[in-house]
């Protein structure tokens, strides 16, 4: 295992392209509930690209008080209220997540969901991070 995660890729299943189909690590579990696109004040940012972008800068935050990086995270899980949304914003969402989270692409799934709890929110992401221990 190289860092503080493995990366699990199956023999002969596809390269998957953003994330990775499984993580494994041990030590201290970190859990960071649904971060939306808002700023310290609940100031929402302008746009899918820059909710997302905003929400994961707060998970970091979060993980930094816990000692932890982007490195640590093993799984995101993003809620988004238009599937279409994202898939129209790809290549400027991947450029947004690069400069946020770096080259580190943990298991993921994306869910569309009918409504999110704040009215302007347009994405939400969970994460969970395993720091070495």
């Amino acid at each position: 295992m190289s860092g503080p995660l493995q990366n699990l890729q199956p023999p002969g299943w596809p390269a998957p392209k953003g994330y990775s189909n499984g993580m494994a690590g041990h030590g201290k579990v970190v859990l960071v509930g649904g971060q939306v696109g808002w700023d310290e004040a609940g100031r929402f940012a302008e746009g899918f690209v820059a909710q997302t972008e905003r929400a994961l800068r707060n998970i970091l935050a979060v993980l930094k008080e816990a000692g932890a990086g982007p490195e640590h995270i093993g799984r995101l899980t993003w809620y988004v209220v238009d599937m279409e949304e994202y898939r129209g914003c790809l290549p400027d969402l991947g450029r947004a997540y690069r400069a946020v989270m770096g080259r580190n692409f943990p298991a993921m799934a994306l869910v569309q969901v009918v409504a999110l709890a704040e009215p302007e929110a347009r994405v939400e992401i969970e994460a969970t991070a395993i720091l070495p221990g």
